[in-house]
């Protein structure tokens, strides 16, 4: 390795931005900072442990892995060291200068100066280590990477601001040692007593031994005092373990600020053994859509760790998890392209599906608030399991919640339980009706025979909903109908029996043919319906055929779109009808049926191939 003298670099843009964050608005909680470089001190070790399975020799040297921490008074400063993994020159140019995350610059751009929710979400880009910031206006950080020598360590110092210094250094020792400047009012962390409580609060449960350093005040002598129990969290028994332990735990895996919502802990014997650790965060993650979204579980062997990011031991749709897996049954050199492939793995993730399915399950019997949370943050995801995991799907079918018309509120509070509770008797189906946006499906005329009747229907507004109503076929027994479509059950509830009603229909047949004439190919079918109370006209599609805002999908998708024909169903009752039908002039006449045409195509599908066309006929229908 050459060397390569000093150069002073900028910082990213966005780091900048992240350190003005880090400093105005996480303040309050200041101390986070000890807990943040302990724990990246810990993910140092494990990598170090992983690399020396192949090569033995990185160990070389250097005693017990572990965090070494200590102060120098006079000086003002405080040292975090560690004799894990190490960083090279470009890792520190990596790690330190920049955040590798794209669209990193616009989400902190949309942000702004909410300061309550900068403090949730900084955590979330898994850069703990700019927290230091907060109480040093200097930072010193050496580093010589396990593979190097000891005059090839490299030397990162920073005031936090613009810019920072890169050097070459001598280290005697692998691994990083961070020297924090502190400033003037942060010397409190300076006290012995105030460092071993925030290591006791925060990192208690980290493997690694994290020592403090004293000196006896007569003979000078060096002591080195571990401070944390240093055992794995997840080995050790639930009935052990505290809440607040368990809590901290996740904020040590997550780099998230926030608490989980909730977690499950088990270990399993048998025919497989392993350990799971899984977390339901409180929040999501601000780049969960983004295609390099970095699933959220780590995968130790027998209490090694092996990789982050460990998407094979979970669905996509639950790609919010977060959490680890210690098995004892793969082999400790597995590969990502083994993981693929073995049947352990494949065991793993069937049951690791499962339990957190079930604690959506208990969280949803056991606190509806916090489930609805849960569901505001990660409900369009879930809904991914529908069409994803068909062996769960009766499961992910009971944790949906829906708008509906029987709340005046766009807000998803209605399981499908509780609508089948709310059926009336004779109903046959769980109704339903998709369109862009929560006014549009509750204001839509396919709903009129509902209210009428007094039948509940769900109103599905999510851009991913008409793809998870494809999926779903069924629940508990009932299918499910869309009220777009035509259907013998809404006919049946639709049907009028009176004389005086068949007789008004023979007299419109002549107006039915007519209009079809006039139409031509425009449309399926006309035909009267009496499932219409305050509207002229709807248009439908057949059972099988493409929904309209299936179309629309295909559309935003790039496919090619093929032409919906709509059934052209219009109210015999409404005066506009009996306008049509009266009227002699066959232009005229043409006019009120392409108008009446125009209106349900405008409602069922909230756009027109030609608009202005159809202004000017309304308009001249106006004057006349």
């Amino acid at each position: 390795m050459s060397k390569q003298g000093t150069e002073t670099r900028g910082f990213q843009s966005e780091v900048k931005q992240l350190l003005h964050l880090m400093i105005h608005s996480l303040y309050s909680n200041k101390e986070i900072f000890l807990r943040e470089l302990i724990s990246n001190a810990s993910d140092a070790a494990d990598k170090l442990r992983f690399k020396a399975l192949e090569n033995p020799d990185l160990y070389a040297g250097d005693g017990e892995l572990g965090v070494r921490i200590w102060v120098d008074k006079d000086a003002g400063t405080l040292t975090i060291a560690d004799n894990g993994i190490g960083m090279t020159r470009d890792e520190v140019i990596e790690n330190l200068g920049t955040i590798a995350k794209s669209g990193t610059k616009a989400f902190l751009e949309s942000i702004g100066s909410d300061q309550a929710k900068d403090s949730q979400l900084i955590g979330q880009f898994g850069v703990g280590f700019y927290s230091s910031f907060i109480v040093a206006d200097n930072v010193t950080v050496k580093t010589r990477a396990a593979t190097a020598k000891e005059n090839e360590a490299v030397m990162w110092e920073s005031a936090g601001e613009g810019e920072y210094t890169l050097s070459d250094c001598d280290k005697a020792t692998r691994g990083t040692e961070i020297t924090l400047h502190l400033k003037d009012d942060e010397k409190e962390f300076l006290d012995d007593w105030r460092l071993r409580s925030i290591i006791s609060k925060y990192s208690d449960h980290i493997s690694l031994p994290v020592e403090v350093q004293t000196i006896d005040d007569e003979s000078k002598d060096v002591k080195w005092e571990k401070v944390n129990k240093a055992q794995a969290l997840w080995t050790r028994s639930r009935s052990e373990i505290s809440d607040d332990e368990y809590k901290e735990f996740y904020k040590h895996l997550s780099h998230d600020f926030a608490d989980p919502l909730i977690w499950g802990h088990n270990r399993v014997e048998g025919k497989q053994e392993y350990t799971s650790l899984l977390y339901i965060p409180s929040k999501a993650p601000w780049d969960m859509w983004n295609r390099d979204h970095k699933h959220g579980l780590k995968l130790y062997v027998q209490r090694v760790f092996i990789m982050d990011d460990a998407e094979q031991f979970m669905p996509n749709y639950l790609r919010f998890v977060k959490g680890l897996i210690d098995s004892n049954d793969l082999p400790l050199n597995v590969s990502r392209e083994i993981l693929q492939d073995s049947k352990v793995t494949q065991n793993l993730r069937n049951a690791c599906t499962k339990r957190v399915l079930q604690l959506l399950e208990k969280l949803a019997k056991d606190d509806n608030e916090q489930y609805q949370q849960f569901w505001q943050e990660f409900g369009l995801v879930l809904k991914e399991g529908t069409g994803e995991d068909s062996t769960n799907r009766e499961t992910i079918a009971k944790l949906l919640r829906f708008a509906s018309t029987h709340n005046d509120s766009d807000t998803q509070t209605v399981s499908l339980e509780s609508y089948i509770n709310r059926m009336q008797e004779g109903q046959e189906k769980i109704y339903y009706i998709t369109a862009d946006s929560y006014n549009a499906a509750n204001h839509s005329p396919h709903l009129e025979l509902f209210r009428k009747k007094g039948i509940e229907v769900l109103l599905l507004s999510d851009r991913i909903d008409e793809w998870m109503m494809s999926n779903l076929t069924e629940f508990e027994g009932k299918s499910f109908q869309s009220v777009s479509k035509s259907d013998e059950s809404i006919e049946k509830l639709a049907d009028q029996e009176s004389e005086e009603q068949k007789q008004a229909e023979k007299e419109l047949e002549p107006f039915i043919e007519r209009v079809k004439t006039v139409l031509g190919d425009k449309v399926k079918e006309v035909k009267l319906t009496h499932r219409l109370t305050d509207t002229p006209a709807i248009v439908t599609t057949s059972a099988d055929e493409m929904t309209t805002q299936m179309a629309k999908l295909f559309a935003a998708a790039g496919q090619k779109v093929p032409d919906v024909k709509y059934t052209f169903e219009i109210n015999p009752d409404h005066p506009l009808t009996q306008k049509a039908a009266n009227t002699q002039d066959d232009s005229e006449f043409k006019e009120w049926a392409e108008l009446l045409l125009d209106q349900a195509l405008l409602a069922e599908k909230g756009s027109l191939n030609d608009p202005s066309q159809f202004i000017q006929r309304m308009n001249k229908l106006l004057v006349k």
